[in-house]
């Protein structure tokens, strides 16, 4: 049977089985995510299957790379970042770990990735051209540092963090064969796969969640996986941002209207657009389809004009990302919350 196939599926049933096993460790040890004031779940949940997600996502990497068929560089990096986010995380879940060591921690995994990736690409946006170099580098430190915590922000009901991976993954994977890179296409199948095996026990309700271990590890791959396609075709890396403007743009306002506020912005709370969406609907299943359906729908069309050539990066960025904008602000994205913050059960 052809790798390309095997592996993936091998990474899928990989994931599945591993992330029962955490599920029956976490209930073991207590690791236990209790509703508070601040969630949007009503039961007690064990937490942390992003050490299945990343075990079964690195196994079959390693895999991969032991056949030849993965770019050094880009195992080194998806490897490297991969690790250091799931264990501070894992950290993170069994106790708290302060803020500024998290975020050092994550700094980290991001330069691990430049460095391994070999620096920034070359980037141009609305006609300005940033060569690589220390700025560019530190500008995509920076960014992928962002997308990790972002991605922990976003991963606050049921499904909506898998749902997000592998429509995400599956995008990416046919935006590279689309630009005629189809033997990069592995890595973002491999990763998609382990979400979505993850994705098998969060379907609403949750039998286990990501926790931090997880979502960072999740959010830096797809950066990482982003970086590397823009040194195949300067078009993928706004191709795949493109794909992530869900999350993009929901967890980014969110941060500058609670930070206009004063408020702190790293601590827990119910003002993203999807909590809202899914305490409107009563539904957290219906909020991660609705994502997956603007993705695909949306976001995906978007993002093969301008990886095809037939609308440039920065007006494509603009046509994606506008109306999310304005969707997110309609629904109260980052808005203070005046309703009671007793966490709605979910009908699904």
């Amino acid at each position: 049977m052809d790798p390309l196939l095997w592996l993936p599926l091998t990474c899928l049933l990989l994931s599945l089985v591993l992330t029962g096993a955490v599920r029956r460790y976490a209930l073991a040890r207590g690791v236990i995510d209790h509703p508070g004031a601040r969630s949007s779940h009503t039961a007690p949940t064990p937490r942390g299957a992003g050490v299945a997600v990343a075990a079964s996502f690195l196994l079959t990497l390693t895999a991969l790379g032991a056949l030849d068929l993965v770019d050094a560089g880009l195992q080194t990096a998806l490897t490297g970042a991969c690790l250091i986010a799931c264990a501070i995380g894992f950290v993170d879940d069994h106790r708290h770990v302060a803020a500024r060591w998290r975020l050092l921690a994550h700094g980290t995994a991001a330069a691990w990735a430049l460095w391994a990736l070999g620096g920034a690409p070359d980037l141009s946006l609305f006609g300005l051209d940033l060569p690589s170099g220390p700025v560019a580098t530190l500008l995509c430190v920076i960014g992928l540092t962002w997308l990790l915590n972002l991605y922990n922000f976003m991963d606050g009901i049921d499904a909506l963090a898998g749902i997000e991976a592998v429509t995400v993954t599956l995008g990416g994977a046919l935006l590279l064969w689309a630009a005629g890179h189809a033997d990069q296409t592995v890595p973002a199948l491999l990763l998609g796969a382990a979400s979505l095996g993850f994705l098998a026990w969060n379907l609403p309700p949750a039998r286990i969640f990501l926790g931090d271990s997880g979502s960072g590890l999740l959010g830096i791959a797809l950066g990482v996986l982003a970086l590397h396609a823009a040194r195949l075709d300067a078009a993928l890396l706004w191709g795949w941002l493109i794909l992530l403007g869900v999350f993009v743009v929901d967890a980014t306002l969110t941060l500058l209207r609670r930070a206009l506020r004063g408020e702190a912005v790293w601590q827990a709370h119910r003002s993203h657009a999807y909590q809202r969406l899914a305490r409107r609907w009563r539904s957290h299943g219906k909020v991660a389809a609705a994502v997956a359906a603007v993705n695909l729908l949306w976001l995906l069309p978007c993002a093969w004009l301008v990886v095809g050539g037939r609308i440039d990066a920065g007006p494509g960025l603009l046509l994606a990302y506008a109306p999310l904008a304005l969707l997110m602000r309609w629904l109260g994205a980052g808005s203070a919350d005046a309703e009671p913050v007793q966490p709605d059960p979910p009908r699904d």
